[in-house]
């Protein structure tokens, strides 16, 4: 049974991608994929769910990963994409947490929304106007 699978890990460890696609230099970056994703994803989201610790961290942590995936032998270029983009997503969200909470962006939606339900309270009484009008 051993010679077995021997034979079948030299079978796979022979061919180039195979041997690649058995490795986990490129499982670890395939599955860390999840992150920049639902990074991208959040940016849909509204900004006040934001954890700016969290999305501080996970700066860090990209930025040094992505050094990381440079300096292994060989050079995993896929963990470093996936980082770039993981970093990209997380200054985003940063930026979004530092507009909302600091530079008057909670304020501006706070003034968006009484704005918008002032106009629908004029629209009530325009209606209750004419419709006492037409009586």
């Amino acid at each position: 049974m051993a010679a077995v699978v021997k034979a079948i890990n030299a079978k796979i460890r022979a061919h180039p991608v195979l041997n690649y696609v058995c490795s986990t230099h490129f499982w670890g970056p395939v599955s860390n994929f999840g992150i920049p994703v639902a990074a991208v994803m959040d940016t849909q989201k509204s900004p006040d769910l934001i954890s700016g610790p969290m999305t501080f961290a996970l700066c860090v942590y990209s930025a040094t990963f992505m050094r990381y995936a440079l300096a292994v032998t060989p050079v995993n270029y896929l963990l470093f994409g996936c980082h770039v983009v993981n970093e990209g997503a997380q200054l985003t969200q940063g930026y979004r947490y530092l507009q909302w909470t600091q530079w008057g962006g909670k304020e501006k939606a706070a003034l968006a929304a009484a704005a918008e339900a002032g106009k629908e309270k004029v629209e009530e009484v325009k209606a209750k106007v004419e419709e006492v009008v037409k009586k």
